[in-house]
């Protein structure tokens, strides 16, 4: 083979590998999704993520939503707190300052108390309930509220709330 030839081949060799790392970074961008499984861990039952609602969207679907309806959906959201207890529930972050109560089915699972602030996605069915003041003030007692803070629930409230059969939590 001349010097042309070879030059010729290492030419089109550079070309063609310039390719295949375009097409590799092209291809790893596309099966990217909003949340990276591989270095996530799962609480509950493990899930494929399908449709991710926006938190926007879900808060539109809770102020609609009539006490006792409900709806099947997965949505990412920032973790506001835990029961500090043993993780038996938590509050997730929604639009225009409200919150999301989150329990986690037939209690079969429960989440770790160090996610505070970290996006998670949930998996599960979303409702509406009316919270009783016992149950307020228990969840408040769970949640570490002094007792003034407890003393001062005295009525039932309008609640959005979340059971998720999974819960994905980013490493």
């Amino acid at each position: 083979m001349s010097f042309a030839g070879i030059s010729t081949f290492l030419g089109f060799m550079k070309g063609f590998n310039i390719l295949l790392v375009f097409l590799f970074g092209f291809f790893t961008c596309l099966a990217q999704q909003d949340v990276d499984n591989s270095s996530s861990k799962f609480y509950g039952d493990e899930f494929k993520i399908t449709e991710l609602s926006s938190k926007d969207d879900v808060m539109k679907q809770f102020a609609s939503m009539p006490v006792a309806d409900s709806l099947n959906l997965q949505f990412k959201t920032k973790v506001k707190e835990v029961c500090k207890v043993k993780g038996c529930w938590m509050i997730v972050e929604l639009p225009e300052g409200e919150q999301a109560m989150v329990r986690f089915k037939d209690y079969g699972f429960f989440m770790p108390a160090d996610i505070l602030e970290k996006e998670v996605v949930l998996n599960g069915l979303a409702f509406v309930e009316e919270m009783s003041v016992g149950d307020q003030q228990h969840y408040a007692k769970d949640g570490g509220k002094t007792e003034e803070e407890i003393a001062k629930i005295t009525t039932p409230k309008r609640t959005y709330s979340f059971e998720a059969t999974g819960v994905l939590v980013p490493n």
